[in-house]
């Protein structure tokens, strides 16, 4: 199977709680269309330092992470971000990679979202089992 891309809206999700609640106008929600790679070896959100400024992310902590060539490295976790593809959301945190380095979609924000990857198509789809609303087992 090849590499896999999705395209992706992240959203700060405190935008979206203040315009809820009537502060700010909806046009001031920061947003963002991204192109991420669907990385199911990944546990979180992956972004940049760009997305990162772009969004205003505030640094909820600290996390190691072991990258793909086995290093491991503090990266600082940011958010809430909510991410949204096609029909659905999810929010999650996010671990920030330096500079533009490529954004990937992990193994917990796709069961939240209630995606699947195709590997015929090579591309992220929504679970042909609910393709109306996510499903989630709670046992």
């Amino acid at each position: 199977m090849g590499l896999v891309y999705a395209e992706l809206e992240l959203i700060r999700s405190d935008d979206l709680a203040l315009w809820r609640a009537g502060y700010v106008e909806e046009n001031q929600i920061r947003r963002i269309r991204v192109k991420a790679l669907v990385d199911s070896g990944a546990y979180m959100l992956t972004i940049n330092e760009n997305i990162r400024l772009q969004l205003d992310l505030r640094k909820l902590g600290e996390q190691i992470a072991e990258l793909a060539d086995g290093t491991k490295k503090l990266l600082d976790v940011v958010g809430p971000v909510e991410i949204r593809f096609e029909n659905r959301r999810a929010t999650a945190d996010a671990m920030v990679l330096p500079g533009d380095a490529e954004i990937l979609l992990g193994s917990i924000p796709m069961e939240d979202l209630d995606v699947q990857i195709d590997p015929r198509q090579q591309r992220l789809i929504v679970n042909p089992a609910a393709p109306y609303i996510p499903k989630k087992p709670l046992k």
